[in-house]
């Protein structure tokens, strides 16, 4: 017989405790910790009872795949592998006014203009407000019907008699099953609804968006199961005083991880941005000291970002690191590898690094780019104009080979540069741009020497 548990649970990590305390030991979170009732049932053996036999199949099928749903917002499908999978679901996750809300009503009037049946379910909003909003984004004559509730249950039984083909869920956090007994939010709320909600969609077939909140970390609030249970993940990054979005993939089982689709917020919505490469470069008359363009990687489209650079005298014992845009940690061992194989001096210096446009730089690639423009500031000589850069740095101050190189030379081709530098390029490969290669890092130094002389 069931037997009613008293439990503990962290609304950070989803970590069970019998008793309460102010900091949970798998996360380090203090007062995370929340009282939940919870049925148990004693543990039992199988029995003697057989179970259903599971039919097995090939790896090789004949069935075909089914067809993707393409939005017709380029960027996102890109971001998605190449539109929505029937039965797949997707967990979108953001800051608060980044655009969430926005992106979604705007795949879903694309949707339902080519004949398929979508159905958006506002867990947060009335109909009347998003109809408001779709207004506002010039939508409001698309064929999406709106609804506006929080128990799940109510929420299946009116998807199992219309039989969408797309369903929004805005969002997972504010939905309840009513059998459990927690507020809606909590770990074990967030988990069974979402559960429920994905098995409905694998049952019909159907596609199903979810939107999640973000913690004041930038991590999607709830379990981490609730990542593992979604097919896809969707973070959209960026910060709300610039009006470029990036809606990166984290997790596709259906397409590769790490696309992104870029995106600039407009008075119409979030409007598509096909050449990235172009919107976060600064056009400049003249050469400014302490600015590299990097010659980056994400997914699978090559992207020119500016790399910005400060080096100032600083009257604190320890100067100042700030990094926007980059690994902090990353940026203290280039310096480092600058103090001991270049002899260049940052001891006394405050240093400032800055990603143009709201740009997040996750690749070691970027190294030599970052030193170039440190080297830069430094010593305030500026970097020739229409030069691209990239290059990882080890320790011992050698000048590392990336992935891609052929790629990144013909973006930066493409847009009119004409010289690169780089690590040490293989023979079979072709540029028109005038390359120069460094094997050591002392190579770039000993460069902008010449340069300023």
């Amino acid at each position: 017989m069931a037997r009613a548990a008293e439990q503990f649970v962290c609304q950070s990590c989803g970590a069970v405790y019998r008793k309460w305390q102010g900091k949970c030991e798998s996360c380090n979170e203090w007062n995370t910790i929340v009282q939940e009732a919870s049925t148990e049932s004693a543990p039992k053996g199988l029995g003697r009872g057989k179970g259903q036999v599971i039919v097995l199949t090939p790896v090789r099928s004949d069935a075909p795949s089914p067809p993707r749903m393409v939005t017709g917002i380029s960027e996102l499908d890109r971001a998605l592998g190449g539109g929505l999978v029937p039965g797949s679901a997707v967990l979108i996750g953001g800051d608060p006014g980044i655009g969430k809300s926005t992106i979604l009503l705007q795949a879903t009037a694309s949707l339902s203009s080519k004949s398929i049946d979508c159905v958006y379910i506002s867990g947060e909003e009335a109909p009347a407000q998003i109809g408001m909003r779709a207004e506002r984004l010039g939508l409001s004559e698309a064929p999406l019907v709106l609804g506006a509730d929080t128990n799940v249950r109510n929420i299946i039984t009116t998807l199992e008699e219309r039989r969408p083909g797309l369903v929004v869920i805005d969002s997972i956090q504010t939905m309840f099953v009513d059998t459990v007994e927690s507020a809606p939010g909590s770990v074990s709320q967030v988990r069974a609804s979402a559960q429920e909600l994905i098995r409905f969609a694998k049952r019909r077939g159907c596609a199903m968006l979810l939107v999640g909140h973000v913690t004041k970390e930038g991590q999607i609030a709830g379990p981490r199961v609730l990542e593992h249970m979604v097919d896809t993940v969707l973070y959209f990054e960026g910060e709300r005083g610039h009006q470029f979005r990036i809606l990166r993939a984290v997790k596709n089982r259906f397409g590769g991880t790490d696309e992104i689709g870029v995106f600039e917020m407009t008075d119409r919505g979030l409007q598509e941005v096909p050449n990235p490469s172009a919107l976060f470069l600064t056009n400049r008359s003249e050469p400014v000291t302490g600015a590299a363009v990097f010659a980056g990687i994400e997914g699978s489209r090559p992207m020119l970002v500016e790399i910005q650079a400060l080096v100032a005298s600083s009257p604190l014992a320890t100067p100042r690191r700030a990094v926007v845009g980059w690994d902090g940690g990353r940026l203290a061992m280039i310096m480092a590898v600058l103090d001991a194989r270049c002899g260049l001096g940052f001891g006394g210096h405050d240093v400032y690094l800055n990603v143009a446009g709201g740009m997040r730089v996750n690749e070691p690639a970027a190294d030599l780019a970052v030193a170039a423009a440190l080297i830069s500031a430094l010593s305030e000589v500026p970097i020739p104009p229409e030069t691209a850069l990239f290059g990882e740095i080890s320790l011992a101050g050698e000048v590392r080979p990336v992935a891609q190189a052929n790629a990144r030379l013909k973006e930066a081709e493409k847009l009119g540069f004409k010289r690169a530098w780089g690590p040490p390029m293989p023979k079979s490969a072709k540029t028109t741009l005038e390359y120069i290669e460094f094997e050591k890092l002392q190579g770039l130094s000993d460069l902008f020497i010449n340069l300023s002389s």
